[in-house]
């Protein structure tokens, strides 16, 4: 079987850039690869990126300032933020460098100054110890890299141009099933079978070739074309209600409520829908009505002006206050009762000295029936009805108040 070659780019320049489909299907020419896309029409995929960057001696001084081009070529080609993609770089030669990291710059102006200021670190190619540097220590969220709940594209570009010095084939494994995408970029003496060994599949879309480091700009293009798509809604589009990218062109979507029509363009609205199933705010019951919902009461409630919440008809508010009418007459004449009592008997001390009152009580009970059998009425009356409002040593005192009157009857 003949192995799949990368893809390789020419050292001269292209000189018919490639037509680029829109949505009326009449190609129209690309701009040219050199420059960057238009923001209006060039819509990044959110990245967390890292740049892992050979800087061993065989890259002379002049082709690592082209390396530097390339990387500020692919920044102007992205949508940079803390919210769309995010860029951090590893230098390598011998040892490992991360100069910044995920969360380190947020904007195009800051990352092209931090790309003028790497040097070069001059000796060896570990190129296996970079990669396994990038996924512990770079593509972590300490570093600035999104939780994987966030569903972030996690994407590491290989800039090298020799044979690594250490096994590249298990540590690029473990990236990639940590979710990390590869890319391989090999210059001039780049080891092709190594860069295969680290890429990502499929390898005709993630192994690239350049024969010199003077024409390393010319991959921002195609990096383009895998990172940044076109905004075909953005160019124009005959959707009714809403248009959705999908790759180089668009389809159409309707409002909720509504389905496609067979032209998949124009929207009808659906008789079928449950728009309380899908959500609601109503107090008490939620009711269908064509592609809406509108809120009612249970029976005994009216609808407030918000539309949405219930309140008690004055009807049944009236039924309640009738029936309880003569229970609440009773309980007022029974209260008054109970606190002229309380007040007879706090006026002769029964509640707060325990003592006195039993003599006081015993000496009554000699001289007056009469008023022994109305201070055993009320003191039942306190006893029943009023436990839960009593101290443990006043509820004690009348219960022996209660024994000493009810043995001298």
């Amino acid at each position: 079987m003949v192995p799949t070659l990368p893809m390789t780019i020419p050292t001269q320049p292209l000189t018919t850039p490639l037509p680029v489909s829109t949505p009326s299907g009449t190609p129209s020419p690309a701009a040219p690869s050199t420059e960057p896309a238009p923001a209006e029409v060039c819509k990044s995929r959110p990245l967390d990126l890292i740049f892992i960057i050979d800087s061993s001696r065989s890259v002379r001084p002049a082709e690592f300032e082209k390396v530097k081009v390339f990387l500020s070529d692919m920044v102007n080609s992205l949508e940079i933020g803390q919210d769309v993609t995010r860029v951090g770089l590893v230098n390598y030669a011998s040892t490992v460098n991360i100069e910044f990291r995920l969360n380190t710059y947020h904007n195009k102006a800051q990352l092209k100054q931090a790309f003028s200021r790497i040097d070069p670190l001059s000796t060896g190619t570990m190129t296996g110890l970079a990669i396994k540097t990038a996924m512990e220590q770079a593509f972590t969220e300490g570093s600035g890299a999104r939780p994987q709940s966030k569903n972030i594209g996690k994407v590491a570009i290989i800039v090298t141009d020799g044979r690594p010095q250490d096994k590249v084939e298990d540590v690029s494994a473990a990236a990639r099933a940590s979710g990390i995408e590869i890319y391989a970029v090999g210059v001039d003496r780049a080891d092709m079978k190594s860069l295969r060994l680290m890429a990502s599949q499929p390898l005709d879309d993630h192994v690239f070739y350049v024969e010199t480091y003077g024409v390393i700009e010319k991959l921002t293009s195609k990096f383009r074309e895998t990172l940044c798509g076109l905004d075909a809604c953005a160019l124009g589009h005959d959707c009714e209600h809403i248009c959705v990218n999908s790759n180089a062109s668009y389809y159409c979507k309707c409002r909720v409520g509504y389905v496609l029509n067979p032209d998949k363009k124009t929207c009808s609205q659906s008789n079928g829908l449950d728009a309380c199933a899908l959500g609601h705010d109503c107090e008490h019951i939620c009711v269908n009505s064509n592609a809406s919902f509108y809120c009612k009461c249970r029976v005994g409630y009216v609808l407030n002006p918000d539309k949405k919440t219930c309140s008690q008809s004055n009807e049944e508010a009236r039924s309640d206050v009738s029936e309880d009418a003569c229970m609440c007459e009773a309980q007022i004449a029974f209260q008054k009762k109970v606190h002229h009592n309380i007040k007879e008997i706090t006026s002769r001390h029964i509640l707060s000295r325990h003592r006195r009152t039993v003599s006081r009580v015993n000496g009554i009970l000699i001289r007056n029936d009469q008023i022994r059998t109305d201070l055993l009425q009320t003191v039942s009356i306190l006893l029943y009805h009023m436990q839960g409002e009593l101290s443990i040593r006043q509820y004690e005192a009348l219960s022996n108040v209660t024994k000493r009157l009810q043995i001298g009857m």
